[in-house]
């Protein structure tokens, strides 16, 4: 059987079948407890303290997601948990809410850290902990090594309360011996999955696990939105000591992982089908929606064809017939909000000394899209004040991301109407991640769709996602991006 999580980092162990009856049980009476309680104040039933539920409540929690109303009554009991949800269902908050029953306020220690892999969801994770603790207490982001010399003075000083931290910086920290996690009382690795499938990641992930702590003294809590063989991963938590041997995983939704407002479609690189709706030159005059200069270019190539049997096949395979194809789909769309995803820069590709492919895509809908929203770029090589600028500047208003999947983890933006997949994610789990930047949390109810750019060979990879994440891809072909106005009839 395959690894739980597809890297050289995590090697499950053999599965461990005991724990499936406590886990129903529990699960049984977690759900029956969420039938009960209608608030979000109930649900904690006085183990929070109020004024941290009073400044949730002012900011719109106060009804419970599914998760939440499952997970909290374990949480808030110490329970170690693995929370599984698909993206934007309140994962943070439940742990969260979490994190600040557990701490003492008039403790001056380290007490609770949440470990994430990005310094965007740090930084997310940041805002809502201080939202939260309203002044009550310090809750510290360690997320760029710029600014870890300052702040280890500043720890050792006045230890915060709450630490949210990357997982190198958490690393360089401790070893550093600017504070101890000896008195640590809850651990929360969020994106779990993420971290464990880096290689980058993963011993230091192991090392705050087991070396930096241990699991019998804290509560530990693991989130993420997919967590591949979550039954093998929940027996190496215990088999590992990562986690107590009473851990329990909550699945929330756990058949359809996608929720069901998001409208999944893709374009697949062929002009075959523009045939279809051909008749004999001179009957047919095209007038693209589109002001993309290539494709109008293409069509009219393809109507100077005078054998239509022999059927001209354009597959989009360059970047820049994807470009094209890209703005099309932009300027028949017209998001309020969008995120283009494209590949991270090979290793070759950077010997050779090539740009990589969110620069290029930047340069040309810059100089070629013509509508209202502002394109910004966030890449992993960006250093930390550039890629902070480009997360506040994306809060403020509209906007057309373009980005690698260092924003697909964590990354709140729920004006986002509208995800491209410029090039085809690697796997299905993130695919998951990329689709759920869209339809959050106000906006949730509002259809919101997924378009991904394909080339024939491809068509089976999406395949193989769709069946494995339950969703339907609906296929937009070429000339959907064009009207035609028909002479003589």
């Amino acid at each position: 059987m395959a690894a739980a999580f597809p890297s050289t980092g995590y090697a499950p162990s053999a599965p461990l079948a005991p724990f499936t009856l406590h886990l129903r049980l529990l699960r049984l009476h977690t759900r029956r407890a969420a039938v009960v309680a209608a608030t979000l104040r109930e649900v904690c039933a006085g183990r929070v303290p109020d004024h941290v539920l009073h400044r949730a409540e002012e900011v719109g929690y106060v009804v419970p997601t599914e998760v939440q109303e499952q997970s909290l009554p374990l949480l808030l009991s110490g329970q170690d948990c693995i929370l599984h949800a698909q993206t934007g269902s309140g994962k943070t908050l439940a742990y969260l809410l979490s994190v600040f029953s557990a701490i003492d306020f008039t403790r001056s220690s380290v007490q609770a850290l949440v470990v994430v892999p990005t310094r965007e969801l740090g930084m997310q994770v940041t805002k809502v902990a201080r939202l939260l603790a309203a002044k009550s207490c310090t809750v510290m982001a360690l997320l760029d090594g710029g600014m870890l010399k300052r702040q280890r003075s500043w720890v050792k000083a006045e230890p915060p309360a709450v630490i949210v931290a990357t997982v190198a910086s958490l690393c360089q920290m401790v070893e550093r011996r600017a504070f101890s996690l000896q008195s640590m009382r809850v651990l929360v690795i969020d994106e779990v999955d993420f971290i464990f499938g880096s290689s980058k990641q993963v011993s230091s992930l192991r090392k705050i696990l087991t070396s930096y702590s241990a699991a019998a003294g804290r509560q530990t809590i693991f989130a993420s939105a997919s967590i591949p063989q979550h039954n093998r991963f929940l027996h190496d938590c215990i088999q590992h000591k990562w986690t107590k041997s009473d851990v329990v995983h909550v699945h929330v939704n756990p058949v359809q992982p996608m929720p069901s407002h998001l409208r999944h479609k893709y374009v697949v690189g062929t002009l075959n089908s523009l045939y279809n709706v051909l008749v004999p030159p001179g009957q047919i005059s095209p007038q693209p929606q589109s002001t993309s200069l290539l494709l109008r270019s293409l069509f009219d190539f393809s109507l100077k064809l005078g054998d239509y049997d022999n059927k001209l096949n354009v597959q989009i395979c360059t970047k820049k017939e994807r470009l094209h194809v890209l703005l099309s789909l932009l300027e028949r769309d017209e998001p309020k909000s969008g995120i283009i995803f494209v590949a991270e820069q090979s290793e070759r590709s950077k010997k050779a000394g090539n740009p990589p492919s969110t620069t290029a895509v930047v340069e040309f809908l810059r100089n070629a899209y013509k509508g209202s929203l502002d394109v910004l770029v966030l890449e992993e090589d960006m250093n930390f004040n550039a890629r902070a600028a480009s997360f506040s500047e994306v809060k403020e208003r509209g906007f057309l991301l373009v980005s690698t999947d260092i924003a697909s983890r964590g990354f709140d933006l729920p004006q986002t109407s509208h995800i491209y997949n410029f090039d085809l994610p690697k796997t299905a789990t993130d695919y998951l991640h990329r689709a759920g930047r869209t339809g959050r949390e106000p906006f949730s109810r509002s259809e919101c769709s997924v378009t991904t750019l394909i080339t024939e060979d491809e068509h089976f990879v999406l395949q193989r996602f769709q069946n494995e994440l339950k969703f339907h891809c609906e296929e937009q072909p070429l000339e959907s991006m064009f009207t035609f106005s028909r002479a003589g009839m």
